[in-house]
């Protein structure tokens, strides 16, 4: 057994076999990250390690994976270290200029996806896109739509404009600005966002992988609702007669969320639960046209 990730370095003289380095990455991190991490840095999945682990790494790949466990070690997010993270049917490219895309959000995508008839056209918004995750998630189930992602960010934009040409998604527009600046005058059928929502002084932010994650795409004020409260008084103003708004948030949120959106004058507001049975989206509607 490798005494410690150091001993990799020794890989450029004795060349070290697969299984002899994970085992002693597993040791250090989760298993699974062990062998995201070295899957990546040799160029392959993560079963053609176990069906080879006899094959030796050279002093190149040796110090990668080295680093890589390091850094993860000091507490890294393996999307950061790799440069990708699974969302929805594809592979996100993300930096840290960009949230990691979580699976709790996808379900905000099936909950819009309800209220989207593949049948017609329709104009759809994503605020706070980030990666771009929910915009093109909408955008590729639905191509009748036309999907504006907005951002406050450029950085992020331009993570999420690279998303979208990855995947030959053209009915995606960008747009840089704070919430509802960049949508002055237009209405939408639905309007998504997973805005930031944890109170600012919570200690979370300052533990594990959101140490290395954009605070601004996190913290939003003393109860964590300031965005919200700006995405619900807005809402109004650019939702058709009918249209949904939807958003994601913190599990003790939701009774909170409906409150914000009821008072902006929407209808309808309920709050649906995530896979692991927490509230996790809030939505409602415009009222209907009057006759």
């Amino acid at each position: 057994m490798i005494s410690d990730p150091d001993s990799l370095r020794d890989a450029a003289f004795s060349p070290l076999p697969v299984a002899a380095v994970l085992r002693e990455a597993r040791s250090r991190i989760d298993p699974a990250e062990a062998e995201i991490l070295l899957a990546h840095v040799l160029g392959r999945s993560r079963s053609w390690l176990f069906a080879h682990d006899d094959y030796r790494l050279d002093g190149e790949a040796a110090r990668g994976f080295r680093d890589l466990l390091e850094r993860r070690i000091e507490g890294e997010p393996v999307a950061y270290l790799i440069g990708h993270r699974g969302f929805w049917r594809f592979d996100l490219h993300v930096t840290p200029a960009t949230l990691i895309p979580r699976p709790e959000t996808e379900r905000l995508v099936e909950l819009a996806l309800q209220r989207l008839p593949q049948e017609r056209e329709l104009s759809v918004a994503d605020l706070g896109t980030g990666s771009g995750a929910i915009a093109l998630a909408l955008a590729s189930e639905r191509p009748r739509a036309m999907v504006i992602a907005v951002d406050v960010s450029a950085a992020a934009l331009e993570i999420a404009r690279g998303n979208a040409r990855t995947l030959g998604l053209a009915n995606v527009e960008f747009r840089e600005g704070d919430w509802w600046a960049p949508l002055a005058g237009q209405r939408f059928d639905l309007i998504a966002s997973n805005p930031p929502y944890i109170e600012e002084r919570d200690e979370h932010l300052r533990q594990g992988d959101l140490r290395y994650e954009p605070l601004s795409a996190l913290a939003s004020g003393a109860d964590g609702l300031d965005a919200i409260r700006a995405i619900a008084g807005g809402a109004p103003a650019h939702l058709r007669p009918g249209g949904w708004l939807l958003i994601e948030h913190g599990w003790e949120q939701g009774a909170a969320v409906r409150a914000l959106l009821l008072a902006a004058g929407l209808v309808d507001a309920a709050t649906e639960r995530d896979w692991e049975d927490r509230d996790r989206v809030t939505l409602a509607r415009m009222p209907a046209a009057a006759p």
